[in-house]
């Protein structure tokens, strides 16, 4: 792929590369949930997805980009769980090594699902500073191709396939929302929604304890953030130079939710749709949850980003 962002045409490509790799999620609806919020909600259930999450996608499609000589030296990220689980299970389908930055306070059920796709992991600091340094003696120490969790075309490409599936089902939405870490989801959902459906709104949904993606979006400029608390740890990071340009040029709007928000949006989700959602993967349907989008009489995409957490240690046990 060239240095230039994605295109639908690369979206599609990537669909074609790995759709016999992934599992082409369902996409779910509930009465209850349409009359809670006045609008027609489509979940797109990517909890259900190779690994649990997106991240699958992306990853997938950045391992079988690669060259034969690229590939025999391995690949390297660093990543909070998903996405070191996602590229795990790319590099054993390839057959090539894994090395997985990790840091030190991430969930142990991630952990366990990165050492079940046979990724090599190491530990870092929980900062994004710790995690960049770490990866970058990986690669060094190793020769192995780096996949950025987010900052990286053939990764976008790939999670512009979870819209193209969406709106390839439900053709006629109005809006999607999508959650925003480091932008590589919510890039590829405006590419190929727009690219399909150019009247369509897209906005990202992100948590006011990490809340960068939305100061970014309101400056022009990307605003990093080192550390955050937020219980949506897969959305802690930052924006990249790669995700931002294609993010402030597209997006509609970013808006922010509530710890609390986040905690009664999975619940709620739970107990109506009947699914295992991450706090991550509640956050867009918190902004409806907290009237932070209007969407009144709407059709309205939701993209469940994932349904990985620790059930030893769910936010609503004291």
């Amino acid at each position: 792929m060239s240095s230039a962002p994605p295109t639908l045409a690369d979206i599609r490509a990537a669909h074609a590369r790995i759709r016999d790799k992934i599992n082409r999620t369902p996409v779910l609806t509930s009465a209850t949930l349409d009359a809670l919020c006045g609008a027609r909600l489509f979940f797109k259930c990517e909890n259900f997805q190779k690994i649990g999450a997106f991240k699958a996608r992306g990853a997938t499609n950045a391992v079988f980009s690669l060259s034969p000589e690229e590939a025999a030296r391995g690949v390297a990220t660093h990543s909070s769980g998903n996405h070191g689980a996602a590229l795990a299970r790319a590099a054993r389908l390839r057959g090539i090594a894994a090395h997985i930055v990790m840091p030190e306070n991430t969930a142990k059920p991630k952990i366990e699902s990165v050492r079940r796709q046979g990724g090599g992991i190491i530990f870092c600091a929980a900062t994004a500073t710790a995690r960049e340094a770490a990866v970058a003696r990986v690669v060094a120490e190793t020769g192995a191709t780096l996949i950025h969790p987010f900052n990286d075309h053939r990764v976008i490409a790939g999670q512009g396939t979870v819209a193209l599936e969406l709106l390839e089902e439900i053709p006629d939405l109005d809006l999607v929302i999508a959650p925003v870490g480091g932008g590589g989801l919510l890039s590829g959902t405006v590419i190929a929604g727009k690219g399909l459906r150019p009247g369509l709104r897209v906005i990202a949904a992100e948590p006011e304890a990490a809340d960068d993606a939305a100061r970014s979006f309101r400056s022009g400029k990307i605003v990093a953030m080192e550390q955050t608390s937020t219980i949506a740890d897969g959305l802690r990071t930052s924006l990249g130079d790669k995700t931002f340009p294609i993010i402030y040029g597209q997006v509609d709007e970013i808006v922010t939710v509530s710890e609390a928000g986040i905690v009664a949006a999975m619940r709620q989700m739970w107990e109506v749709l009947k699914v295992i959602v991450e706090p991550s993967g509640a956050v867009p349907y918190a902004a409806l949850h907290e009237n932070k989008i209007a969407v009144a009489g709407q059709r309205v995409g939701i993209i469940i980003s994932g349904g990985n957490l620790d059930l030893d240690r769910l936010p609503w046990q004291a």
